[in-house]
């Protein structure tokens, strides 16, 4: 049987190299034979925006001066990261932490050529689209400009990620050093100006260059660049945020199983998982986050931008909107900024010199001071920038309330994840209690009760706000463009980025303080001699290390908390946001709403079939990144039992250590592959299948994600955080209790940090390159006259994916006693 097995999987793999080869060549070939007219996204045209002014100056000067605050923007998170590597920190510490930036570079390094081989899978795709089937303008022009910018996509998303890893590297050992001191706010501080470092950083470098392709790429080009950086920022998001996630988790379950096979502390030094589980931290909840948050974004905007150029027919109401827009992204960054110093004197005043503090008390209010900042300046801003919209003086305060729905979003989702995995939730609690009579069995299922309570009332928030942004959308806003209840969408998915810094800074909270934790065990600084007289002499501090280990514990809680409230409000921009990115793919197949509307409906049996097809493309996906986990695991836990030395050494070694990063790295890869390749050549066979099939596919893929991603990010969030309560409150680790939760966290450690938060970035890539996809289908089947060579290649696409999904479980199977 195993030798039948082995010989088909050879036949398969071989047909789908094949397939593929052919299919691209098929491509090719038939694509040099076309002469048509550009249309889609090869046609977008930005319009002249020194035509319309703006409060006295013309809209390119105007957004000139947003360079200025992007400028601002860096200098603000620099100078926060100068900070943070200026603050105190004992040198057992400060080794700690540059051991795991070292791992980091090298994950980060390993990761960075894998990106760009993935990249060339694109490339292709966008020779064959822009360079060959719509060649607006000269090839020799065109196709590099929007090469260069989906590589400046790929590269911004990867470098912000490696500015979050050094500046979290910082914080973390600066976190456990404050702890030392035996006061709160410092710890609390500490993880929240690393957190705004980077969502300053991020936010600035991302408009920084989409300003640049708006104000000095010819309106000709500037369409087809925004797509290109796009699909650019959301290759490299996907990739990391994926493998992230992968690698984290891998790391993590391997560590914390240690616990309960050896009856060991937590990030207990003799442990060689522990360091990878640091790493981890920053691949999986620093360098996803970061990339993740780049490409939300930058998707976000292209989205809107898209269909203003392709809905809006008045030019000079095109400039009005797109030079709103963008004030509107600027407006951000000066929201942040100022709630982060207003909430930071209040904290400092209420907090600053207290024994005991609330740490989620000050994040929560950081969080709402910036929703209510950043809705007072968008009426400001909108009242300034389009008193008048088309002869209309009432449609700036209609968009402005439309946007202010997001931003409301933004600060009530995080409300909602609350209730179901803080510390002081009731759905939490009840994980504790039913592990405590039941064990991890009940502990378990009383985390998927809150995960799914939590999506029904998350998804019915979103509904709600949704519809108002809809019922607004109908007064007159049709006169401006077309479908305006999908502007409306695509605007509540904007305000949900309202806050954009604050949203990315709690958010990064938690890998800090995670981390922290640790950086104070693997220290050993107990042990140092003399270090009580050292700390006394050098600092003045009069240590408690007990009380120390307390607080770093607790902050940890909070952390965990605010890295779940992020989630959602990420998951929720890329579903309200497909919507928008849908409708351009919807225009150009029905030719401006003019023909085969009736497709987009129940009576049309594609658009039925990818309804349901969406779903299976979800659950596979969820099966395969948590099997990438379970096998690299299994690796890793193997390895560490075979090599953890509790009696021969303080610590385990660095050799060990790294071999550990090692098996992390080789799986996150290996399932990464799998899944890419699988996504790809799906989205390409979807798209060519049938148009319609196409749209309803990626309508399903974002329903389908977003109550998976909610369903899985809160259910492991009240896991996680049901330990936390153990090890905290209880004080009962090294208990069956304790190890029941640790059970229950495990399960929980993929479900949070892992596929959902994975599904946010493939939702958007596979809409992007889907608007490119769908689009060499119907260029395909019009020069070959009827669709039996796009069916052909459709067929083709498929195999090569279903390899790839097979792949997936079988080419990562773990082969144990039972197997």
């Amino acid at each position: 049987m195993r030798t039948w097995l082995a010989s088909a999987w050879s036949l398969g793999c071989r047909f789908a190299k094949g397939s593929a080869a052919a299919a691209f060549l098929a491509l090719f070939t038939s694509a040099r034979t076309m002469a048509q007219e550009a249309g889609g996204e090869a046609g977008l045209k930005v319009p002249d925006l020194s035509q319309v002014t703006f409060l006295g100056i013309d809209g390119h000067k105007l957004l000139l001066f947003g360079i200025v605050f992007c400028v601002f923007g860096l200098i603000f998170g620099l100078a926060i990261y100068s900070r943070l590597k200026g603050m105190p920190v004992h040198k057992s510490m400060r080794d700690i932490s540059e051991l795991i930036y070292e791992t980091c570079k090298t994950y980060l390094f390993t990761q960075g050529k894998f990106l760009v081989l993935l990249w060339l899978f694109i490339a292709v795709v966008i020779v064959l689209y822009f360079g060959v089937l719509a060649p607006v303008h000269p090839t020799a022009v065109t196709l590099p400009i929007i090469l260069v910018f989906s590589v400046v996509g790929m590269a911004g998303s990867y470098g912000v990620a490696w500015f979050g890893i050094r500046v979290n590297t910082f914080a973390n050992s600066r976190t456990a050093f404050a702890a030392l001191r035996g006061k709160p706010y410092p710890i609390y501080h500490t993880p929240l100006e690393a957190g705004m470092s980077i969502g300053m950083m991020l936010i600035s470098v991302e408009l920084l260059m989409m300003l640049f392709i708006l104000l000095f790429i010819p309106g000709d080009y500037a369409g087809p660049c925004f797509i290109g950086f796009a699909i650019g920022e959301s290759l490299g998001a996907a990739v990391l945020r994926i493998a992230g996630g992968i690698f984290t988790k891998i790391a993590d379950i391997g560590s914390d199983l240690m616990k309960i096979v050896f009856k060991i502390k937590e990030d207990d030094a003799r442990n060689p998982g522990v360091i990878a589980d640091c790493t981890g931290d920053n691949a999986g909840d620093s360098v996803g986050p970061s990339a993740d948050g780049f490409e939300t974004y930058g998707v976000t905007g292209v989205a809107l931008i898209t269909f203003i150029l392709l809905a809006v027919k008045d030019p000079t109401v095109q400039v009005q909107l797109l030079v709103w827009i963008f004030v509107m992204r600027i407006m951000m960054l000066v929201s942040s900024a100022g709630a982060y110093f207003i909430n930071g004197f209040i904290a400092k005043s209420k907090y600053g010199n207290v024994d005991k503090m609330n740490y989620e008390a000050p994040l929560t209010s950081l969080v709402w001071i910036t929703s209510i900042v950043s809705i007072a300046l968008t009426y400001v801003i909108s009242y300034l920038i389009i008193p008048t919209l088309g002869g209309d003086a009432s449609q700036w305060w209609k968009l402005g309330t439309i946007i202010s729905c997001g931003t409301l979003a933004g600060a009530v989702i995080p409300e909602l994840v609350k209730v179901f995995t803080s510390t002081e939730s009731r759905h939490v609690r009840e994980v504790v209690s039913s592990a405590e009579e039941g064990g991890a069995s009940l502990g378990i299922l009383s985390g998927f009760v809150a995960g799914n309570f939590s999506a029904y009332y998350i998804g019915l928030a979103m509904v709600l706000l949704m519809s108002m942004g809809y019922l607004i959308s109908t007064l007159n806003l049709g006169l401006l463009m077309l479908a305006p209840a999908v502007f409306a969408f695509g605007l509540v998915a904007f305000g949900f980025l309202g806050m954009g810094p604050v949203t990315i800074a709690v958010d990064s909270y938690g890998p800090v303080t995670d981390n922290a934790q640790s950086v104070y065990e693997l220290s050993l600084i107990e042990q140092v001699p003399g270090i009580q007289q050292e700390l006394k002499k050098d600092h003045g501090i009069d240590v408690n290390f007990e009380r120390a280990k307390e607080m770093l514990e607790a902050n940890d809680g909070a952390g965990n908390t605010f890295k779940a409230t992020a989630k959602p409000v990420l998951i929720g921009t890329a579903v309200v946001g497909a919507t928008t990115m849908i409708f351009s793919i919807i225009m150009a197949l029905t030719h401006g709403l003019r023909e085969n509307v009736n497709n987009l409906s129940l009576l049309h049996a594609p658009f039925v079939l990818g309804l349901i097809t969406g779903g299976a493309m979800i659950y596979w996906f969820t099966g395969a990144s948590t099997q990438a986990v379970t096998t690299g695991a299994y690796r890793a836990v193997e390895f560490i039992k075979a090599n953890i030395h509790l009696e021969a050494a303080a610590a385990a070694s660095v050799a060990d250590s790294k071999k550990v990063v090692e098996i992390c790295t080789k799986y996150a890869q290996k399932g990464m592959l799998n899944i890419f390749i699988a996504v790809f050549f799906a989205t390409l066979a979807f798209a060519f299948v049938e148009p319609f099939f196409f749209i309803g596919y990626l309508f399903s893929i974002a329903i389908f994600g977003l109550y998976q991603a909610i369903f899985m990010a809160n259910a492991g969030g009240a896991w996680d955080n049901a330990k936390k309560i153990v090890e905290v409150e209880l004080k009962q680790k090294g208990t069956p209790l304790h190890d029941a939760t640790v059970i229950g966290d495990t399960v929980g450690d993929p479900f949070k940090d892992t596929s959902s938060v994975a599904l946010n970035p493939v939702i958007k890539f596979t809409t992007l390159f889907g608007l490119l996809a769908v689009e060499l289908a119907v260029q395909l089947t019009a020069s070959q006259g009827g669709d039996g060579l796009t069916h052909i290649l459709a067929a083709a696409f498929f195999v090569v994916s279903f390899v790839f999904v097979y792949r997936s479980f079988y080419g990562m199977r773990i082969h144990g006693s039972a197997a």
